[in-house]
């Protein structure tokens, strides 16, 4: 009889308990009682955001080729989990592992390579330069679809990190143990603690503090009801949150459909700087 585990959140780089002391039963339709997994509490977002808070500003000034770096890194750990994620993702599995794996690669390659394509000099009159620079938002919050559990989530984050975002991180209610085991990745990677935080809960409990929290400054959701998305966007009045909320019926695994600067450009603020020109 296997051993069953209990899966903490992952905040900070760190695995602590939910405050609440609540967990939720996941089951194996061939085993009956599979593992628990932590039920997420509005006390655990906010630890969650203090931590994503702490460590983003620091993320953010790395350089995009090394931040790229780190997610190469996070792609090789996932390589070396694909049969654990695989066996918690069940049948096709396998292909949902090699596409995450290839959709942290993706978007690692526009790390170092965004600022040249969306940034620019601008035409002006006069004797001064003036360009515009992409830089980071602050801290988004991340709503993954229930299926695909693993696909969905890392379509969520990436994009957000990649930028020099970090992001607090709602993973899959159905199937959740795919995301706690990409946290385990995560714990041996190079990412730094507190850039990614994966809480396990329900949606209709959470969304409204994802809604409501000021220092979330974006939204980037899958899978959500007409009425959490609602909410979602009602949030945008407390601080003007930029929120992004994807098809109901998208097809994360379609290269296409998930990848490229469109997934990039709502986690971005664009700066333009004046310079004088020598005369």
């Amino acid at each position: 009889m296997p051993i069953t585990k209990t899966y903490k959140l992952y905040i900070g780089g760190k695995f602590p308990r939910t405050e609440s002391g609540r967990s939720t039963l996941v089951e194996d339709a061939s085993i009956g009682l599979s593992a628990h997994v932590c039920h997420a509490s509005r006390k655990d977002l906010r630890n969650a955001v203090e931590a994503a808070h702490a460590a983003q500003s620091k993320w953010a000034e790395a350089s995009g080729y090394l931040r790229g770096q780190i997610l190469y890194r996070l792609a090789e750990m996932m390589e070396g989990k694909r049969h654990e994620l695989a066996a918690a993702l069940g049948d096709g599995g396998m292909d949902e592992v090699d596409a995450s794996i290839d959709r942290v690669v993706h978007f690692a390659g526009w790390t170092d390579k965004y600022s040249s394509v969306m940034g620019g000099a601008n035409p002006v009159s006069g004797p001064y330069h003036n360009f515009t620079i992409p830089g980071a938002m602050g801290v988004v919050g991340c709503i993954a679809p229930d299926s695909p559990a693993l696909i969905g989530l890392i379509s969520m984050i990436a994009g957000p990190i990649a930028m020099g975002n970090a992001v607090v991180a709602l993973a899959s209610e159905t199937n959740p143990i795919p995301a706690m085991i990409l946290a385990e990745a995560m714990a041996t990677s190079d990412l730094p603690g507190g850039v990614v935080n994966l809480l396990t809960g329900f949606r209709d409990e959470l969304v409204p503090y994802y809604s409501g929290h000021r220092e979330i400054i974006a939204i980037h959701a899958g899978g959500v009801s007409d009425a959490q998305r609602a909410e979602l966007r009602e949030g945008a009045a407390v601080n003007m949150k930029r929120v992004t909320i994807r098809e109901q019926d998208l097809d994360y695994t379609d290269d296409s459909l998930c990848s490229g600067p469109d997934w990039l450009d709502p986690f971005v603020e664009f700066k333009t700087i004046w310079h004088p020109s020598a005369v």
